[in-house]
């Protein structure tokens, strides 16, 4: 959330992002909606303060024997209530539309975000390692956990419907090789490993810049208010809500969860195998720190080296992507997208995320903490995916496939694996 301030004095730049951002909203409504709030507000509590001395002035009347001026006194109020009854609804009335309009003002944008309308006009930052050349026809992953029972699709749409799938034998172990591995490189670079929640209320979603503009793809629990989170980024941030933190050394922290996205208006779109999937597990990483450009680009790069470094260590080919503004979120000053190879699809697809946030987190969460004068501060947070399962099983299973069939597992999972495996093979 943006502070109606701070909009009021940058309102161009501000309807700058929510136009390049694709966000059907008004900085000059939200505006017009402040003033006549403000308006009301203070009409309705110049009567109340007018009705409280009417109030003290019938006491002191009756007590003085003034009955006939207490009685006109008591006519004044009754007058008051009767314009407090006709400005106060619409009063609460202009409050709720300025408050609703406020949460759909976008975040702004950093000055190196390139402009554009969707990932097809992302810039591509750099390339790191060598796309595989087979000397033979490569089977895509799913005709590779067929042949070696890793993923059973027809009895996850059984069991839960359409996008959903079992991870079996070899294919399991992956999943939870690729996490352990994560969390491991993460916890011994300094983060602050926490499982967390996965089911949160409304205001853990509103706070974190979720909702609304994301409700539609948010499941619900039924009659209650919890929601299924996307991503462990939302318990993680708002572990600290409504706290005054220490951010002297930023704070570092990680979780593994499974996550739920309902992925609406993606019908026909990366829909193949486990591309795209209703439910799936992260290793999220988020930070807090001081409010400081500096600080935070720091940070950025931190995160954004944790991921790449993963990637490394499984030995897959991937490039940096400069998201544009058409391709952000809302609540996102500046994001970096890496994608990794994925033969099947002759091309790379997203696996990982870093966000820059600033305040706008921390602003909606009341997540403070005193500066180097001991003056209260809204935080800045980041957040990155340090890995996504099963979609990171898409590239690790097709990039590492040999001729006969079998796929070489990369050294660094190895020890996580059942008998520390160096191959799968259909033996498994």
């Amino acid at each position: 959330m943006l502070a109606i301030k701070w909009i009021r004095e940058h309102q161009e730049q501000v309807q700058k992002a929510a136009d390049g951002k694709g966000i059907q909203v008004s900085v000059a409504e939200l505006l017009t909606l402040d003033d006549r709030r403000k308006q009301l507000l203070q009409e309705v509590e110049q009567l109340r303060q007018k009705r409280n001395q009417c109030s003290q002035d019938i006491a002191a009347l009756i007590h003085a024997g003034k009955s006939e001026q207490a009685e006109g006194a008591k006519r004044q109020v009754k007058e008051i209530n009767g314009r407090l009854d006709l400005l106060e609804a619409p009063q609460q009335e202009v409050e709720e539309q300025f408050q609703q309009l406020l949460l759909l003002m976008p975040n702004i944008v950093s000055p190196d975000t390139p402009r554009g309308r969707s990932d097809e006009d992302n810039v591509e930052l750099e390339r790191v390692g060598a796309v595989p050349n087979f000397g033979f026809e490569a089977k895509d992953h799913m005709a590779l956990g067929k042949l070696h029972k890793l993923i059973d699709v027809p009895r996850g749409v059984k069991t839960a419907g359409t996008r959903n799938y079992y991870l079996t034998g070899a294919g399991a172990a992956l999943h939870r090789a690729v996490q352990q591995l994560a969390v491991d490189l993460l916890t011994e670079r300094g983060f602050q490993l926490l499982d967390v929640p996965l089911m949160v209320r409304a205001e853990a979603m509103r706070n974190t810049g979720f909702f609304p503009l994301g409700l539609d793809q948010t499941y619900r629990i039924t009659g209650e208010d919890q929601w299924l989170v996307g991503t462990s980024e939302v318990p993680l941030v708002s572990y600290y809500s409504g706290e005054i933190v220490d951010v002297t050394d930023s704070i570092r922290l990680a979780a593994v969860s499974v996550c739920f996205r309902n992925e609406v208006g993606s019908a026909g779109r990366d829909v193949h195998g486990l591309y795209r999937v209703h439910q799936f597990a992260k290793v999220e990483q988020v930070v807090l720190c001081e409010a400081s450009l500096d600080a935070s680009e720091q940070m950025f790069q931190e995160i954004t080296r944790n991921a790449e470094d993963l990637l490394q260590l499984l030995e897959l080919p991937y490039r940096k992507m400069a998201v544009c503004t058409g391709d952000m979120a809302q609540k996102t000053y500046k994001q970096v997208d890496i994608e990794t190879w994925m033969p099947s699809r002759q091309a790379y697809g997203e696996t990982h995320s870093s966000s820059q946030l600033l305040d706008f987190q921390a602003r909606r969460s009341n997540i403070r903490y005193r500066n180097a004068e001991g003056k209260l501060q809204y935080c800045y947070t980041l957040n990155n995916t340090a890995v996504a399962s099963p979609r990171i099983l898409i590239p690790l299973l097709e990039n590492h496939q040999q001729e006969d069939g079998s796929i070489r597992i990369p050294e660094a999972l190895r020890r996580y694996m059942p008998r520390g495996m160096e191959f799968l093979s259909t033996n498994f």
